[in-house]
């Protein structure tokens, strides 16, 4: 009897999520096969059908852009309002674009800062809700149980082309099967703000950044000796989400140590009509955040700063879509520790960074209270850790010109063990960090040009040599036109790459013959801010053409899977972000996105095309309206519209079938009151306060009506 035995990390996404696959485990046996894995009304009537009829609006516009006249289609839709703060303020600082502090008028790279001030008002929610409210962003699961994993897509790309940062340092999961970091194990407390850079930035950043980068800043030191800032709150679900951080600063020595703790009873993972429909348990979650850091400045071209974070969760799970399990539980540690270095030696300032990233993952089915699952007892067990160091320096030549050049490098390995029993009997895979291995090392350049008149640009190259398939390069063309200090046009042209990942290469199913994704990126678009500075936007098109999509293949007559290169994916879409104030005490933002993209295959030796956002909406629509009717109350409300998806199913044959997921839209409130000059400040965070039902991954559950009230305290 011919057995394959397909065993994948848990709890993250298959290379073929296009198809709407997020496996945990398949094994097939002669014509046996087993498949376990997550496959996945509309209120507010009024405003779901505006959302609608904006989303046929903008495809006309959008077509109409196609035929080259994008400027006068940008110019008409941003003289109707402006999403972000970041498009209402040009002269706004920001790192992530340069690799240094820049104006955002002096870069035409789309970028999108969330503050602290917007973190603190997101009440009880966590990162994954924030970040998908943000134009140009969905994170599907973000609305799940909080142990369901959390994937972000950035413009409509896999969830492994956009790279997530941490103060600069590319975070990746050397254990998992894409590589992609879980963003669950950022705590939202610690972060001071965050850049959400659009297009690719692999000549900067390196590998993953197709889609963008989300680079998150980490809160420092106070300016005081002594500080102290907390929050607690509680709400539905018997949530409880507290934080407690000290910082301060003596003479050259600046500190911040900060300890998160969340706990939840959840809701049921999966939507159980199948297995057993009479079972309806709650996935209960708790996380633990610590991180501390310390800050060495004994002169102004000197500072040195050793850090630490430390972040465990456990929580239940379910087998996958519509299949409940009782003893199904995952745990996972994550430690990070590392040292930044900023000097300067006159004009030049030079950065040396370090950070080492360790995680470990397990997972547990013991069928003791329930099974559901092909397996009798299964254990996964899934290790990895990376070291990444990187020196760069930024060298200003005269007013017009200013370098950044720079080397990193990456090394990182796993381990990996899988035991399970079934009826078959007993089933070990072992794989490790002897052979599941790789280092990289980059080289980068960047020349950005601001010429006092309205003109800049920015030019640059990476080269990259990779241990496993040698070299591959990318680079970045970006001018932009300031004009009257009230419209910027923009366009970039860059290329990016994603590595494969240990378990692409050297996996039981690798391949070490695997190259590198690539793609080719093109935005272009207008930035408007008004003379009294009371309205902005931005509209922003782009197109993306990727090829060597790594994919899992199966051969249909000896059933051997491996990974090759093989598919060709493009994407394409509009975004609108705007800003409009009203009055002295009132705001409206409003954000637009929509998406459309294809994916090209062999099927049986000829070139197949299909719409591939699985799980993406082609359209998004948002729309906050703030207002602060005295200094020390702050209310606001947000609706949120999505449009339809599509998910995949499998029949009793094992064939793909194509879901489609209905349109839903939801209205939040938020409120604060500021007491003791803004020591104290009480909220309240209601969340989809219509108790909309929707799904997200065909399945699977989503959260209805959930309230948090809590008090933040600065001291």
């Amino acid at each position: 009897m011919f057995i394959l035995h397909v065993t994948v990390p848990l709890n993250t996404r298959w290379e073929d999520d296009e198809q709407g696959v997020s496996q945990k485990t398949c094994r097939v046996r002669s014509n046996h096969l087993t498949l376990s894995g997550e496959r996945q009304n509309v209120t507010a009537i009024g405003l779901l059908y505006f959302y609608i009829f904006l989303e046929a609006v903008t495809k006309k516009i959008f077509l109409i852009m196609k035929k080259k006249i994008f400027i006068a289609a940008a110019v008409l839709i941003s003289s109707a309002g402006s999403a972000q703060d970041s498009t209402k303020v040009l002269d706004e600082i920001v790192i992530t674009a340069n690799k240094f502090p820049n104006k955002t008028s002096q870069t035409g790279k789309v970028l999108t800062v969330i503050t602290r001030e917007q973190l603190e008002r997101s009440g009880g929610q966590d990162l994954s809700e924030v970040l998908n409210q943000q134009a140009g962003l969905s994170v599907n699961g973000s609305g799940s149980n909080p142990g369901k994993d959390k994937s972000l897509f950035l413009l409509g790309a896999k969830v492994d082309h956009t790279l997530i940062m941490l103060d600069g340092v590319p975070l990746y999961d050397p254990s998992g099967i894409g590589s992609n970091f879980d963003i669950r194990l950022l705590a939202i407390d610690n972060i001071e703000r965050i850049e959400i850079l659009k297009g690719s930035q692999s000549t900067l950043y390196g590998s993953d950044a197709i889609a963008g980068v989300v680079n998150i800043i980490t809160r420092k030191g106070g300016s005081k000796k002594a500080e102290f800032s907390g929050m607690a709150g509680y709400g539905s679900y018997n949530t409880f989400h507290g934080n407690a951080a000290f910082s301060g600063k003596m003479n050259e020595l600046d500190y911040r140590v900060n300890y998160t703790y969340y706990k939840t009873a959840g809701i049921n993972e999966a939507t159980d009509t199948v297995t057993a429909p009479h079972i309806t348990d709650k996935d209960g979650y708790e996380q633990s955040s610590f991180y501390a850091a310390i800050g060495y400045q004994p002169s102004r071209s000197v500072r040195i700063q050793p850090y630490i974070r430390y972040t465990h969760y456990n929580g239940n799970i379910d087998q996958g879509a519509f299949r409940d399990e009782l003893d199904y539980t995952t745990a996972l540690e994550n430690v990070q520790a590392g040292i930044r270095n900023e000097l300067q030696f006159g004009k030049l300032r030079l950065n040396i960074l370090y950070n080492y990233n360790d995680i470990k993952r397990i997972y547990i089915d013991d069928s003791v209270k329930s099974r559901n699952g092909f397996d009798i007892y299964s254990k996964g067990l899934y290790k990895g850790s990376e070291h990444f160091a990187e020196a760069y320096l930024v060298y200003p030549f005269a007013n017009l010109l200013k370098l950044t050049a720079g080397v990193d490098y990456r090394s990182s390995g796993s381990d990996q063990e899988f035991h399970s029993v079934s009826v078959y009997g007993p089933y070990d895979s072992k794989l490790g960090r002897d052979s599941l291995k790789q280092h990289q090392l980059g080289i980068y350049a960047a020349l950005v040009i601001n010429s006092g008149k309205g003109f800049n640009a920015e030019i640059g190259g990476r080269f990259n040599r990779h241990s496993s398939y040698g070299n591959n390069a990318v680079f970045n063309f970006n001018p932009s036109f300031l004009l009257e200090k009230r419209w910027k046009l923009f366009v970039n042209l860059s290329s990016g790459y994603k590595t494969p990942s240990l378990y692409q290469l050297f996996s039981e199913y690798g391949n070490r013959q695997l190259k590198p994704e690539t793609a080719i990126n093109t935005e272009a678009g207008i930035q408007f801010l008004s003379v009294d500075n009371k309205a902005g936007a931005r509209v922003t098109w782009f197109y993306r053409s990727v090829k060597d999509v790594i994919f899992f293949y199966t051969d249909p007559a000896s059933y051997i899977s491996y990974y090759i290169n093989q598919d060709k994916q493009k994407d394409n879409g509009i975004e609108v972000e705007s800003s409009l104030q009203l009055g002295k005490r009132a705001t409206l933002k409003l954000n637009y996105d929509y998406v459309d993209g294809q994916v090209t295959t062999r099927n049986s030796g000829k070139d197949t095309s299909y719409f591939n956002l699985i799980r993406r909406p082609r359209s998004t629509f948002g729309i906050t309206l703030g207002l602060q009717p005295c200094r020390q109350f702050y209310v606001s409300m947000r609706f949120n519209g999505v449009g339809k998806r599509t998910d995949i199913s499998y029949d009793q044959n094992f064939n793909p079938v194509e879901i489609r997921l209905n349109a839903y839209s939801l209205l939040s409130f938020y409120a604060d009151y500021s007491l003791m000059k803004g020591k104290i400040r009480c909220f309240a965070d209601l969340q989809n306060i219509t108790n909309t039902k929707y799904t997200e991954v065909y399945g699977f559950n989503t959260t209805g009506f959930h309230a948090t009230t809590g008090v933040r305290i600065k001291l």
